[in-house]
């Protein structure tokens, strides 16, 4: 069976930073083969020491990975990579600054193998409310404000303390379910975006911090967690940052009522930003679930893997108080 493809949207008005952000991904990918879509090339600016060879409007990037143009044929050109050796393992489409992403995404959508995973969309703190109401532009910046399941809040410093609490008051009356990440230069785990490629490393359960999470807490109610902690591999997963964010491990033992665990990171999905693993479903057979801003994925599993990994879901979630 051929693995699906996750996709991330890359939305945002002129100038908030989604070059920015592809260009620090590109940086920090983990050994990800990740594929960038531009409208133009014109429009975007890969960093030049990230650039390894040009041919048949295709830049091969640093890492196995590549850059291309859709112009107005974005299914056809997401639909020529994929059959690219080696297959990318991650797509990330950036729109254009007045590009409306879900727009994008229902395109995307119709390509069999891929899969839309999550709308990130870069936002300027100095500007983004005033773009909001402007009369002119208004419309195209909330309706991409709108279809967010992670808001990058970017260049917060330059904006006062007072004024960056009041933005993330702004944005949690309007978008109580979509995470807001704030950043500088666009400066985030690259897990936040990409998903987890999760390298696992034996050691105490209780040391991860996942029971700490309001969700988990949720979750071991349930019944869906052990109540005695075992010796289980941990998640490495972020670099610290721990002002922004918490990350831990979810150790889900034996049949996972995977619906139960979904409604309780839907509880929480104004803070929750990502989670992955492999459990064991109760209807039985081993399924993939997959949380990213503000949509679950569940799929079945049938590629071989480590028995200790089974059970095991690494999470990322913003510190509290939700924002």
């Amino acid at each position: 069976m051929t693995e699906v493809v996750p996709a991330i949207v890359i939305g945002g008005y002129l100038g908030a930073g989604k070059t920015t952000l592809v260009n620090h991904l590109l940086r920090h990918a983990g050994g990800r083969r990740i594929a960038v879509l531009v409208n133009d090339f014109g429009e975007v600016s890969i960093d030049a020491d990230l650039i390894v060879g040009a041919e048949d409007g295709v830049l091969s990037l640093a890492g196995g990975c590549v850059c291309c143009s859709f112009g107005g044929d974005l299914v056809g050109a997401l639909a020529e990579l994929l059959q690219r050796q080696p297959r990318p393992e991650v797509l990330l489409i950036e729109t254009s600054g007045v590009g409306i992403p879900s727009a994008v995404a229902r395109a995307a959508a119709l390509v069999p193998g891929l899969r839309v995973e999550a709308t990130v969309v870069v936002a300027d703190a100095p500007t983004v409310q005033d773009r909001a109401a402007d009369r002119y532009v208004g419309d195209t910046v909330r309706q991409q404000l709108e279809d967010a399941d992670l808001l990058l809040l970017n260049q917060t410093d330059r904006v006062e303390a007072g004024s960056l609490a009041r933005l993330k008051a702004w944005w949690a009356t309007g978008h109580p379910r979509t995470p807001l990440w704030p950043a500088v230069r666009a400066q985030v785990p690259a897990e936040v975006v990409l998903g987890f490629q999760v390298r696992y490393v034996e050691g105490p359960a209780d040391s991860a911090p996942a029971e700490k999470a309001p969700w988990a807490e949720r979750t071991a109610a349930l019944g869906l967690m052990s109540a005695q902690p075992r010796l289980a591999p941990r998640a490495q997963a972020v670099a610290p940052a721990a002002d922004v964010f918490e990350s831990g491990l979810l150790h889900l033992h034996g049949p996972v009522d995977v619906q139960a665990l979904i409604a309780g990171w839907e509880a929480d999905a104004g803070r929750l930003v990502r989670a992955k693993g492999i459990v064991q479903a109760q209807e039985g057979g081993l399924v993939s679930v997959q949380w990213a801003g503000r949509h679950a994925h569940v799929e079945p599993w049938t590629a071989p893997i480590d028995p200790e990994r089974v059970g095991c879901v690494a999470w990322i979630g913003l510190r509290r108080p939700a924002i």
